[in-house]
């Protein structure tokens, strides 16, 4: 793991989850008032979800750009996003994190470095053992139950190695290579059929995830 990327990860720790109440003050300080402390601070505490769509990457030499990639959908993610609309804003932002980076990773393609998960502090836990608890609430769980049941729906759907690059990569939280190495393809291909794939569900889901 790069320095910088060890150095990352070391401030996310630092990171402590907005209560309920404070988000809701800093969505109102900002889409009301336009306050920019309040969108740099939800743009920080939610920093946490591009490590975590970054993790699958974490191998790659290049892995702070794809973080960088993620943090610029996250900042868009904000900027764009409407808490009058009722979903949850992990959801919303998701995408646009998980999308910034595969366009990045379609263009520069990949290469190997150490595991994170390796990577230990002064007493001997992980990285990413010691990250803050960013699990969704209940009501997060229940919009992406319904989701994930509408993604499948779809993802049968679509040609059969899409269908599987899908399934590995989101479904099975598989690695890019080893989805490669098991498909007998290289990752650059297998990134050409995700991409496929996901602008195929795109079209599917048009309606459910218009506001995405």
């Amino acid at each position: 793991m790069g320095l910088r990327f060890a150095q990352y990860v070391k401030e996310l720790q630092r990171i402590k989850p907005l209560a309920r109440e404070e988000e809701a003050q800093l969505w109102q300080a900002y889409k009301a008032g336009g306050e920019e402390d309040a969108r740099r601070q939800l743009i920080e505490a939610y920093q946490p979800l591009v490590f975590k769509q970054a993790l699958p990457y974490r191998s790659l030499q290049n892995i702070m750009d794809v973080v960088q990639e993620g943090t610029v959908g996250l900042i868009e993610a904000v900027e764009r996003y409407d808490p009058e609309r009722g979903i949850a804003f992990s959801l919303f932002a998701i995408h646009r994190i998980r999308g910034r980076m595969l366009d990045f990773l379609q263009k520069e393609g990949a290469s190997d470095s150490p595991c994170m998960d390796a990577v230990q502090d002064e007493g001997g836990s992980t990285y990413k053992e010691n990250l803050m608890d960013t699990s969704p609430t209940v009501a997060e769980q229940a919009e992406n139950h319904e989701l994930v049941g509408k993604l499948r729906t779809a993802m049968a759907r679509l040609p059969a190695r899409e269908k599987e690059v899908l399934e590995n990569v989101y479904l099975a939280s598989q690695d890019v290579q080893a989805v490669a190495e098991a498909m007998d393809i290289s990752p650059s291909h297998v990134y050409r059929l995700q991409k496929t794939g996901i602008r195929r569900i795109r079209g599917m889901l048009s309606r459910f995830m218009q506001y995405w």
